[in-house]
């Protein structure tokens, strides 16, 4: 299936941000809880990050090309990077109002009201992040991963303002909803971080999972029982699409013919178990010293040049 077919999610995912920040809003109006404040405001980076998400997922589905060779998979990490950021700008920003609601207390109205427009924007949040949730493991995509989590940061804080603002009605503490909006803004500032960390990784071309490289590892080790060996194993995930390279080595004595169809039979097993998964094998004789000189990443230059 192509990756554009993921960019209908982005827009199911723009459409209940602005759903959301208009309930929300409308809570905030009733209300006057800056906690609710903060989930509108929130709602408001869940529409941006939507529609970077939109972007990001319409570059990647393009397909090669001669400027990229390995695809546009990476312009997801930028969507899920930028996303994270704008998670914790929000958190600022309902933090430093959050504050200031704590120096100058004022009293909250028509809670009862405010609080079921609330729940419904957070069980239109809940519907649409299980979706994404869904999908983004179906099709290892980063971008709808990210938008998933920051829906669901949104659920449990729309809980606990929610639960803030509630008790604010039932005990007339009026420092309980700004207190709630800042734990809700230290757990979104969390989430910021964790998205943007995994973004940074997979721009910095990580491997593939440690689970992926044990299946990998295991296809080659039946390979080694009829004397077969390998080295130089290197890989990388761009996206959703992952990469794997290797060194073969085969008795020196074996044809051209009867090597190539050997690495035709070991890449088709590599992508057979790890779907989405480019192979590179470089073909080597046991037989031959040099073969041997390569097990690290990086190996000698084998015809240095002049003054070298």
């Amino acid at each position: 299936m192509s990756r554009a077919y993921l960019t209908r999610f982005a827009w199911i995912s723009i459409a209940a941000a602005i759903v959301t920040m208009g309930l929300k809003a409308a809570a905030y109006l009733m209300t006057g809880s800056v906690g609710l404040l903060s989930e509108a405001v929130e709602s408001l980076v869940n529409l941006a990050g939507g529609i970077m998400a939109l972007s990001m997922l319409t570059v990647a589905a393009r397909p090669a090309d001669e400027d990229h060779a390995y695809g546009h998979g990476k312009a997801e990490y930028f969507s899920s990077g930028v996303e994270g950021t704008l998670i914790m700008i929000a958190a600022v920003i309902i933090g430093w109002a959050s504050v200031g609601r704590l120096i100058t207390p004022r009293p909250l109205e028509k809670i009862g009201a405010g609080l079921v427009v609330a729940t419904v924007a957070a069980l239109v949040n809940l519907g649409v992040a299980v979706l994404l949730i869904r999908k983004s493991r179906e099709h290892d995509s980063i971008t709808l991963e990210a938008n998933a989590h920051h829906l669901f940061t949104d659920v449990w804080t729309s809980a606990g303002v929610v639960v803030g603002v509630g008790a604010v009605g039932i005990t007339h503490w009026g420092w309980l909803d700004p207190a709630v909006a800042l734990v809700v803004a230290a757990n979104i500032i969390w989430t910021g971080v964790k998205i943007v960390q995994r973004s940074v990784s997979g721009l910095m071309d990580k491997a593939i999972s440690v689970e992926d490289v044990a299946v990998v590892r295991d296809l080659l080790d039946v390979y080694r029982k009829d004397g077969i060996q390998f080295h130089a194993l290197i890989t990388r995930q761009a996206g959703a699409q992952k990469f794997v390279s290797m060194h073969v080595l085969v008795p020196g004595d074996w044809t051209v013919t009867r090597g190539h169809e050997l690495l035709e039979q070991i890449e088709a097993d590599i992508r057979r178990a790890i779907p989405r998964t480019i192979v590179f094998t470089h073909l080597e004789s046991l037989d031959d010293p040099k073969s041997w000189e390569d097990e690290k990443l990086e190996r000698p230059d084998p015809f240095p040049g002049p003054g070298k």
